[in-house]
């Protein structure tokens, strides 16, 4: 372990700022069940809280605020708890247990608790997108994609999830009492009935919280008093409270399908099941008993989720890991098409799948996710002329984690045990692709001036090296007219991120076709009855350990 010392930096780190025009704010949300509307039922009456991470374009503080460290409190709790999930085989593990302290000063580059930038859009209010964590995620692992967005006006929304996906979460009472924790779950990733029914359970929580979290938005931009027992709050209630009320008339969710939903891993299955459950929430129970259905999530005919929910919702799938999906009790649910190819709809063209090189590789999640993503995934016939085809891509040389802050903070141990290149650019890929989708779905986001849009180009197609794209693509904040909102846009829509034919350099489309294309399911594992090593953190830097020292 020691012979990689010199290449460590003192502290990891992430860029010192994010690269669109916009400064970032950000402020930690926990509050209550019992404030919120009930509009499903509540599958764990032990999570008495939701809890999420806001990221948000926001004004330049006067004062110099508290740094937000990426490892939350209690900082020796997340510390252990991601020591022990990543297993005890594990450098990385070891790095961790050997340096921990190093962990406790990461720092995201984002403000503490700032006031919320007025918008510029012509309605007045910003986008918002809901982002769900994967396996071993948490509201803050990724933080340099969701703040990069708000950077460009985006209000980013970071769930963390309470059903044992974290390597450890906390419940706050807010009463003085100790708060819960919530372990991980260890649950066999190779499919049998125990591993359905156990994923059925983490789904049935993941898809509620969603619906709470989509209520909480709700009442805040209506300026509603909610309690925020965040860990910040503690320290300056009174300041947390006043963010939540500036957030007041400045998100744009009211609009039927306004809200882009998104996820990584565990986290894309839960947002696409999440939206399809919300859509094709069952009328007819007769059917859906006849049909073996058993929904994990139905949300009252009356809830404004129900309205939210269109076949114009955009939806952002990175990594989408198909497991979680292919329940018997879900299999109706399997068979009907996001609701983007129902009448209305504009077909593929308001979906995005970014895969990484590890999963594209992998055939039966490679497979299955076309499926998935497809207009109709009980078919052989995967697109349907009359509909747009889904975008779906991939970033050479990258690895499961690189699309999370771990690729970003430890590059040197994603390149030694995963072969995973360049993570700031495949970051910054991910980042422009997903705001190109949303511009195109009629989301309205800053756009780049010509000697940023050609830094970009410049950083994109050509090599990287260390922090030199936040660098190079940072210019002084506090340019918030509207000209960055401009009808003429001059900026992603150039890199053409979403064309088949794209001309960036490492950037692979791949189609929805079932045909294998060069390069396509080298995997050995040939289908989702393999082990899915790539599907977690853990298994991925575990198994590149043994591969290592089999060499």
């Amino acid at each position: 372990m020691t012979s990689y010392l010199p290449s460590l930096n003192p502290t990891p780190a992430f860029p010192k700022h994010y690269g669109g025009p916009y400064p970032v704010g950000t402020v930690d949300i926990e509050i209550p069940v019992s404030e919120l509307p009930s509009i499903a039922h509540t599958p764990n009456p032990s999570i008495t809280t939701v809890s999420f991470r806001v990221f948000y374009p926001c004004e330049i503080p006067h004062s110099s605020p508290k740094p937000v460290y990426w490892i939350p409190d209690p900082q020796h709790g997340y510390v252990s708890a991601y020591a022990r999930f990543l297993g005890a085989s594990s450098r990385i593990s070891q790095f961790i247990a050997y340096f921990p302290r190093l962990l406790y000063h990461i720092t995201i580059p984002a403000v503490r608790n700032a006031k919320v930038l007025a918008a510029p859009t012509k309605s007045k209010r910003w986008p918002v997108v809901v982002f769900s964590h994967g396996l071993g995620g948490s509201r803050n692992a990724y933080s340099h994609l969701l703040g990069s967005l708000s950077s460009y006006g985006i209000v980013a929304i970071a769930p963390e999830h309470r059903e044992g996906s974290a390597p450890i979460t906390y419940i706050k009472q807010g009463n003085g009492s100790k708060d819960e924790p919530v372990d991980y779950r260890s649950i066999p990733h190779s499919p049998s009935r125990e591993v359905e029914d156990a994923r059925d359970e983490q789904l049935r929580i993941r898809l509620w919280e969603l619906g709470l979290i989509h209520e909480a938005l709700l009442m805040i931009d209506k300026g509603a008093k909610l309690s925020n027992i965040a860990s910040e709050a503690s320290s300056n209630k009174t300041e947390v409270q006043n963010e939540l009320l500036t957030f007041g008339g400045l998100l744009d969710i009211h609009r039927p399908g306004s809200i882009s939903w998104a996820g990584h891993s565990f986290g894309a299955a839960s947002v696409y099941q999440f939206v399809k459950s919300v859509f094709y929430r069952p009328s007819d129970r007769a059917l859906q008993s006849s049909e073996g259905y058993h929904p994990l999530y139905v949300p009252a005919d009356d809830s404004t989720i129900t309205r939210q929910i269109t076949p114009q919702s955009t939806v952002a799938l990175l990594d989408l890991w198909t497991l979680p999906l292919r329940s018997a009790s879900t299999t109706w649910l399997w068979k009907k098409p996001l609701p983007c190819y129902e009448p209305g709809g504009q077909g593929g063209a308001n979906v995005l799948v970014i895969l990484s090189e590890a999963f594209f590789k992998w055939r039966g999640n490679l497979i299955s996710t076309k499926q998935a993503v497809s207009a109709s995934p009980s078919h052989d016939r995967r697109h349907d002329p009359g509909k747009s085809h889904p975008h779906i891509f991939y970033p050479v040389k990258t690895a499961h984690v690189s699309q999370s802050d771990f690729g970003i903070l430890f590059p040197w141990a994603t390149k030694k045990f995963m072969k995973a290149e360049e993570p700031e650019r495949t970051l910054t890929l991910n980042v422009l692709a997903i705001l190109e989708l949303m511009r195109q779905s009629g989301k309205e986001v800053a756009s780049l001036s010509d000697v940023d849009r050609n830094a970009v180009l410049e950083t994109v197609q050509g090599a990287t090296n260390g922090h030199a794209i936040s660098n190079v693509m940072h210019k002084k904040h506090g340019h918030t007219n509207g000209d960055l909102h401009a009808s003429k846009q001059r900026s992603e829509e150039e890199l053409d991120l979403l064309s088949q034919q794209s001309s960036i350099r490492g950037w692979i489309s791949v189609s929805v076709e079932v045909e294998d294309q060069p390069g396509e399911a080298t995997n050995e594992k040939t289908g989702l009855d393999a082990d899915p090593s790539e599907a977690v953190m853990e298994s991925e830097i575990m198994n590149s350990n043994e591969d290592q020292e089999m060499k």
